[in-house]
């Protein structure tokens, strides 16, 4: 059993930075991946980055690649997700979420999920 809260996110503007934290219970948190994910009103769950459990390997969508970061520390059970040049289409309550097995970018295949956090990007 794992579970998730985010935090770190916020009202910003047109290229400002926010960095969103999601910090896990559970003693073999390390061995899960963990995906970020946003949904804006009234659009579907999209992908946003994925980390595998080794750190080893990392995933993006085009649309954040070059602009977010993904890492993980797992010493302090916690993925960090770095927002950089943030756009107004960005805006989005960002999910992170794990799973045990091999990365995927389809939401229904995370088994745990936390409750969002805001992120807001003005023009």
């Amino acid at each position: 059993q794992v579970q998730l809260e985010e935090s770190g996110g916020g009202l910003v503007q047109t290229g400002d930075s926010l960095r969103l934290s999601c910090a896990a219970s559970g003693r073999t948190f390390s061995s899960y991946v963990v995906g970020w994910f946003r949904q804006a009103p009234g659009k579907e769950r999209e992908f946003v980055a994925a980390i595998s459990g080794s750190v080893t390997s990392t995933y993006y969508d085009d649309s954040v690649k070059g602009r977010f970061t993904i890492s993980r520390d797992n010493a302090k059970n916690t993925v960090y997700l770095q927002l950089n040049s943030l756009k107004p289409e960005d805006t989005a309550i960002y999910y992170c979420a794990a799973r045990s097995r091999t990365y995927s970018e389809y939401h229904l295949a995370y088994d745990y999920w936390g409750q969002g956090t805001q992120v807001t990007v003005s023009s």
